[in-house]
């Protein structure tokens, strides 16, 4: 990679303002290095309902913004809650609209799934990796997180107060930012 600056694309998978997800994002876009811009993804809840009819050259806005800034970034990193012991619909809905226009083939990223239960949504782990996979992400095997409690690791400062979970976020970021380079 020859460009001097890498730019990460960062994607919460909960609509809520005030959400932990939305805070781990930050707190790893902290710990970045300085040659890394991250671009947080506003646009979930703005995406309409996918339906493959209006999936043409010319899709509704959000849908294009949403394609054009995969594009534009290097790398991608997701945070996602689990719901209903999966990956919330808007999230899905998301990544159902890039099936066919193929932005996610090759693209480096990093999957961490965040949630108050110990279990750190391991079920919307699973379910999001599979689509990812499906749709040929490039998912490098360090580059995967779940932090369960994490209202007790992270606070709605974006203080990292777990030492553990610190170090894991920096692992998380250094590998997807080497799978950027060597893409």
């Amino acid at each position: 990679m020859n460009k001097s600056r890498i730019k990460i694309l960062a994607i919460s998978g909960s609509l809520r303002k005030n959400s932990s997800n939305t805070h781990v994002l930050y707190a790893v876009s902290n710990l970045r290095p300085k040659n890394t811009d991250f671009q947080f993804y506003e646009g979930l809840e703005h995406l309409p309902h996918f339906n493959p009819e209006i999936d043409t050259d010319s899709p509704p806005d959000p849908v294009k913004d949403l394609r054009n800034q995969l594009k534009l970034a290097d790398g991608v990193i997701i945070c996602t809650p689990e719901y209903a012991r999966g990956v919330p619909g808007s999230l899905k809905n998301a990544l159902d609209w890039i099936v066919s226009s193929g932005e996610f083939v090759n693209k480096p990223v990093a999957v961490i799934s965040a949630s108050s239960r110990s279990s750190g949504g391991d079920k919307a782990h699973e379910s999001i990796m599979l689509t990812l996979e499906m749709i040929e992400a490039k998912i490098p095997k360090e580059s995967t997180l779940r932090i369960g409690t994490v209202g007790t690791k992270i606070n709605n400062k974006i203080e990292i107060l777990d030492p553990t979970t610190s170090e894991q976020l920096k692992s998380v970021m250094n590998s997807l930012i080497s799978s950027i380079k060597f893409n």
